[in-house]
């Protein structure tokens, strides 16, 4: 066997075996529910919104989606600059500590805008919602499982 057909032998068995792994990680390890998920379900599901209210979470929720995605790439640039410190400094200087200070200024931001939204979904709701609203809102602060 030639040395072309070993390295390709070898390399076809590393994707098989890693295809395998992906699939048995898969059926193992359960899938975690996205943040925010329960919450979202509360309102959507459980709480009896009438199409008032629905319209009002709409909205909330579309303006807010533009937010949080500016807050996103805001986010992805502050890595990039991270990135780009981190190859000129190789440890932590004055521009890798800049970086990260930047990029936990742009989380805080976007934690007070999450929690602007949730107060102002919570606005919409009538008193005898509030109250399952605001343990689904615990709860996602509080779960362990994330």
């Amino acid at each position: 066997m030639s040395g072309r057909t070993r390295l390709f032998l070898g390399v076809l068995a590393c994707f098989v075996a890693a295809i395998i792994g992906v699939f048995v990680g898969r059926a193992l390890l359960p899938i975690r529910p996205q943040p925010g998920a329960e919450l979202h379900d509360v309102l959507h599901h459980k709480l009896a919104l009438d199409a008032n209210q629905e319209a009002r979470l709409t909205v909330l929720e579309e303006r807010f989606a533009v937010q949080r995605r500016a807050f996103e790439l805001e986010l992805r640039a502050d890595n990039a600059r991270l990135a780009e410190a981190i190859e000129v400094e190789h440890g932590n200087g004055p521009r890798v500590a800049a970086a990260v200070d930047r990029s936990h200024a742009v989380m805080g931001k976007l934690q007070k805008a999450t929690l602007a939204h949730i107060f102002a979904m919570r606005q919409i709701l009538r008193p005898d919602q509030t109250a399952q609203f605001d343990r689904a809102v615990v709860k996602a602060l509080t779960d362990d499982a994330r």
